[in-house]
Order: structure tokens, then sequence, then C-alpha cells
């Protein structure tokens, strides 16, 4: 939920959702704040505190509220709830394009459904490249992740790519380009050309360190 509001339709009701938490910083909001969804009722579902105190949020989480924040994440969902459809379509040109560049490189892979994903998500998983070292050739120019940004730290590949029937060379290989209400089709094409640039580089270097082991 914290990646999927204000970029496809929610409803708690209808998607008879029990807890959703969300985040400012996802919607362009300031960092630091988000909000928890809880169902009152058919069923209710009942939490414990983890934070004690003053009985603040209804004796949920104490703790002086930060309104500042508050408001600023309260104008973010407004706006991207506003610009929900317009901003999808818009990311979604510039995920296609990016994706159709970088698939005139023999062997990537789309990782997830073609259309049943985040507008501006993009994970592809590259054979013959191992994900950290293309990681850190885009990293002059791109900034992109290896994996989600709560569990990019790990070193076991993503098991939700072993789920999707990826093996785990091709986990490994895996990289996620995420594009923003910001980003320009300009800005697409250049990714494109250093992603691919960066990918030929690496392959060539690996296959020439094979040959040196074999003679």
């Amino acid at each position: 939920a914290a990646q999927a509001i204000g970029k496809i339709p929610l409803d708690v009701q209808t998607m008879n959702i029990d807890l959703l938490s969300l985040t400012a910083h996802k919607i362009y909001g300031p960092k630091g704040v988000g909000a928890l969804y809880v169902r009152r009722r058919h069923p209710r579902v009942k939490l414990a505190p983890q934070i004690h105190g003053g009985g603040h949020e209804r004796g949920m989480r104490s703790g002086t509220l930060y309104t500042p924040q508050i408001v600023g994440f309260g104008k973010a969902v407004e706006v991207a709830i506003a610009e929900m459809e317009s901003e999808a379509k818009q990311l979604t040109t510039l995920r296609q394009q990016l994706w159709e560049k970088l698939q005139t490189v023999e062997n990537i892979f789309l990782n997830g459904h073609p259309t049943q994903r985040l507008p501006g998500n993009l994970n592809i998983s590259v054979e013959g490249v191992d994900g950290q070292a293309l990681l850190l050739g885009l990293q002059p120019v791109v900034a992109v992740s290896s994996g989600s940004a709560c569990t990019s730290a790990k070193i076991a590949p993503s098991h939700v790519l072993a789920a999707l029937g990826r093996s785990e060379k091709l986990a490994y290989a895996s990289v996620r380009f995420g594009i923003g209400r910001f980003n320009t089709a300009e800005e697409i094409d250049l990714v494109a050309e250093h992603a691919i640039a960066t990918i030929t580089s690496l392959r060539q270097a690996t296959q020439s360190q094979k040959s040196k082991v074999k003679s």
C-alpha cells in the first residue's frame, strides 16, 4: 500500500483491507510521517500499543503530534489522488520507453507482469551480469536499486523473484528502475543508453576473464 497510494486506485472497503500502512515520502510528501488504517468493524481489528505514555492517538501511539508533517502529508495525498490518472499514464509511457530500449540487448528479462504492475516500476534481470556490478556501473548517472529500499541491504537474492520462478543466478542479476513524477523522456533515453553501455561492458569483461582462465 505504501508503494501503491497515488499510483493505482485503493479502496479499503471493496478490497476488504483490514490494515493498511502509508508513508508520505512515497508521494513526494515530507519524510518521517505516515498513516495506519485499521478496520473498525466487520470485523474490528484490535491492536496493542507499541509506544506508551500520554495516551495520544486514542492510546495507540503516545507522543506529541508533528502537525507540520501531518499537514504536508495530507496535501501530498490530495495532489497524488488528483493527478493519479494522468500521472499513471505518463509513468507507464516512460516505463515502456525504457523497457523497449533495454530489450535491444539480448537476454534481458522483465520481472513481473507486463501490465499489472506499478506504473513507474521496472524490474529486470540481466543474464551474464552480476546485479551489484551493474548497480555500481550505473550509479554515476542513474539512481537505481538492486531491490526494494527496505531489503536491498540483504545478501540473499529476492524471495519475490524466486517465487516468480527466477533462478538464483537471475535473481542476483536483477535491478529495479523507479520512474517518478519529474522524470522526462530525455532522461529515459540517457538511462537506457548508459545501462546498455554498462551491460555490454560488463559482459565483455566477463567473457574476457573466462577466456583467460581457459587459456
